[in-house]
C-alpha cells in the first residue's frame, strides 16, 4: 500500500503501465523506491488513473518462476483510490495495528 503520483501512462501489449512516482509507503512487504512502474493487466483504463493524479495504491509484487519479470501488479482484487489527508491517516493507523 502506497500513495502515488502516475506520471505516464503507456500501452504496452495486452496491458498498461504507468509511471509512477512513489510518495509514501504505507504497508510495504518489499522495498520501494522513488519512481516505479505499476502494471494493470488490461488496457480498458480500468481503474481510472489519470495522469498527474495522486492515488493511493494496493498492489503486490509479482516475480515469475524463471526470476525474468520482477514488478509491481495491480490486479482485480488491489485498489486505487484518490488519496487524500484522510485516506493517509485511516492507512497509517490500520498500518500501525496490522
Amino acid at each position: 500500500v502506497f500513495h502515488g503520483r502516475i506520471l505516464a501512462r503507456r500501452v504496452v501489449g495486452q496491458e498498461t503501465r504507468y509511471e509512477v512516482e512513489v510518495k509514501a509507503p504505507y504497508r510495504h512487504r518489499f522495498p520501494l523506491v522513488s519512481r516505479e512502474y505499476l502494471w494493470v493487466p488490461n488496457t480498458c483504463g480500468c481503474p481510472p488513473l489519470r495522469e498527474g493524479g495522486e492515488y493511493l495504491l494496493m498492489a503486490r509484487r509479482h516475480v515469475n518462476h524463471e526470476h525474468t519479470l520482477n514488478r509491481i501488479l495491480l490486479q482485480g482484487d488491489g485498489y486505487a483510490r484518490p488519496w487524500t489527508p484522510r485516506e493517509a491517516r485511516l492507512v497509517r493507523e490500520a498500518a500501525r495495528h496490522c
